[in-house]
């Protein structure tokens, strides 16, 4: 008969304690990225054996099979290393969550000064392409201007502004006190004469114009402050504008209150409303074409910009030179002014770049519907229509830059609850 096969009591002791769980398992695992594809996960667990290496659908999986039992130290680590690549080779957009379409947008909206200069040339040089875009077809532009930038924000965003209301009035003070004293004193420093002088201080004295928001929008900035402070610098104009230009010019240049308030209603409060409404209740919609509202906006500003230059291309070609010194002047200064002065009041840098470009972007379409009407020196339109051109495209050059640059990761918010 066989002997029977027996353990010590020492040796069943030993394997109780190699099989008993450890409640102290260290595990330490680190990822690193590599170049390949797919995701590896590799797992290591020395002294339990062997380890044996199983891939599926690009997860490569370390399972160890204990092959013997050995003593186990209490200190015993798994070590797990991950080597994560997941889009090394998917495409660029789709790793980065952008598509091309999106892509393609972004390069044709940061081409807005490229876009204002071709608007320009055009204006100038082939004015009966752009000229077409008369009186109503203008209002209905700046309408779908106003439009495409409501799209892009929530009752909320008002509602959050209205809590520091000081933003908006540094912003009117910035408009109505400091711009047209700068005006004032450009005109006199480098001595213009009369009718340009009184062009050059009458667009000085508009409101801010709907391209601000739209600027506003690419830099980044508040877009709901933007239109808080275009309505007010707006309505204001119907004291502002006519008592400034009598105080600075020497002559009054009556402003039809009753028609500007109507315009303003018209032209920013009811197609911001709608398409802030139209966010509100139709978000799926909204999502779809948002991404498309910034370019939207740039090209109808280049066309708004384009054509009043059209209307007065041969006096821009015959007197224009010597005005856009003056008026470049008069608009980089109100962008640094409106900047520091925002920065002075210890505003954030989105409140700060959202007063600078209204400060620097204002309505010259207005100042040169009123010199044209209440003017009989077709000069004084003249610095009005260069200003659409300094205008727009100093504000969409900085817009731009700003954009790029981005926000501080620890920008005040100056609306805070």
């Amino acid at each position: 008969m066989a002997p029977s096969a027996t353990c010590p009591p020492h040796s069943m002791a030993s394997v109780s304690r190699a099989l008993r769980p450890r409640p102290r398992l260290a595990t330490a695992c680190t990822a690193a990225p590599r170049l390949g594809c797919g995701s590896r996960v590799a797992c290591s667990v020395p002294a339990y054996g062997g380890a044996t290496e199983k891939t599926e659908h690009g997860l490569a999986i370390a399972s160890t099979l204990a092959a013997t039992v050995g003593p186990v130290v209490r200190s015993r680590q798994i070590l797990c290393k991950a080597e994560a690549n997941i889009s090394s080779n998917l495409p660029e957009s789709v790793a980065n969550g952008v598509s091309q379409y999106e892509k393609i947008v972004e390069l044709l909206t940061t081409l807005f000064p490229v876009w204002v200069i071709l608007g320009t040339v055009i204006g100038i040089y082939k004015p009966s392409m752009v000229t077409w875009l008369e009186t109503d077809l203008f209002t209905v532009g700046l309408g779908f201007l106003m439009l495409s930038m409501g799209l892009t924000l929530t009752f909320e965003d008002f509602r959050r502004c209205m809590k520091n209301p000081w933003t908006v009035g540094v912003g009117f003070i910035a408009q109505y006190f400091i711009k047209p004293l700068l005006g004032y004193a450009i005109a006199l420093t480098l001595k213009l004469s009369a009718p340009l002088a009184t062009g050059l201080i009458l667009v000085s004295c508009c409101p801010g114009g709907q391209a601000s928001n739209v600027a506003t929008y690419i830099s980044k900035g508040n877009v709901a402050l933007s239109v808080l402070m275009t309505t007010c610098s707006t309505i204001g104009a119907i004291v502002m504008t006519p008592l400034l230009t009598k105080l600075l010019a020497g002559q009054l240049v009556p402003v039809d209150a009753a028609g500007l308030a109507i315009s303003t209603f018209q032209v920013v409060l009811v197609p911001t409303i709608v398409g802030v409404l139209a966010h509100e209740y139709f978000p799926k919609f909204t999502e779809r074409i948002i991404s498309i509202t910034p370019l939207i906006g740039v090209l109808l500003t280049t066309l708004l910009c384009a054509s009043p230059i059209g209307q007065v291309a041969d006096v821009l070609k015959t007197q224009g030179a010597q005005l856009i010194l003056p008026v470049a002047l008069l608009h980089a200064v109100a962008f640094a002014l409106g900047y520091w002065l925002s920065k002075l009041s210890s505003f954030g840098e989105s409140t700060s770049r959202t007063i600078s470009i209204e400060c620097g972007m204002q309505s010259s379409a207005l100042g040169f519907l009123l010199a044209q009407k209440h003017f009989t020196n077709p000069l004084v339109a003249v610095p009005s229509a260069v200003s659409v051109v300094c205008m727009a495209l100093g504000g969409s050059a900085l817009a731009v830059f700003w954009r790029n640059r981005g926000l501080p990761a620890d920008d005040k918010d100056d609306f805070k609850e």
